[in-house]
């Protein structure tokens, strides 16, 4: 059976990645925004674990929803759990079984329970994320066993997070990033397999 998880070529979406193809046929599937945005070291990172990597592009419209959240709210969290229910429906409506790689103290992004119970009433699918019993401390232990990885700041390593699109879309719009985004927030990218 098919696996459809949702990939940004970090060390917590491929762990999870990994756990998976022991169950089921895993595709990796990356979203961005703009079809003409580049994912070659996101490719990298699906090839460096093995996986098919499909890339898809969210609906017209869903940058312009996101930076008008940002801007009201006056942050992100809110904006990029919008944008990870999104890209699971997405995933939902394909595949019987989809994940991520979301932790065990991760705020964001983050279901709550009654949205994956309603995620998975209303597309009949199954929500599976192998990480959630797993803190950072484990998580890093895993990744240090299994996993060649680069880290740095978010803008300095190019995943598929969807922070670096929308940090590029209020920056072209003239907003300061720097107020909206926690500072000092590490990114990772899988370059290879232990």
């Amino acid at each position: 059976m098919k696996a459809g998880i949702l990939f940004s070529g970090g060390k917590d979406s491929s762990l999870a990645a990994i756990m998976l193809s022991r169950d089921y046929e895993v595709e990796l599937n990356t979203f961005v925004f703009d079809a003409q945005h580049g994912i070659s070291s996101i490719e990298c990172a699906a090839e460096a674990l093995g996986l098919p990597l499909i890339k898809r592009v969210f609906i017209d419209g869903l940058m312009d929803e996101v930076i008008a959240m940002i801007i009201r709210c006056g942050f992100v969290n809110d904006a990029i759990n919008m944008v990870h229910r999104s890209a699971l429906r997405v995933m939902a409506e394909i595949y019987d079984v989809i994940g991520d790689g979301t932790r065990l103290q991760d705020r964001v992004p983050m279901l709550t329970r009654s949205e994956t119970q309603s995620l998975a009433d209303t597309y009949g699918c199954s929500y599976v994320r192998p990480l959630l019993g797993f803190g950072k401390r484990e998580v890093q232990r895993l990744a240090d066993k299994y996993l060649v990885v680069m880290y740095g700041e978010t803008g300095e390593i190019m995943n598929g997070d969807y922070e670096g699109e929308i940090r590029y879309a209020l920056h072209k719009q003239g907003f300061s990033v720097g107020d909206l985004f926690p500072p000092a927030h590490q990114q990772s990218l899988v370059i290879g397999k232990q």
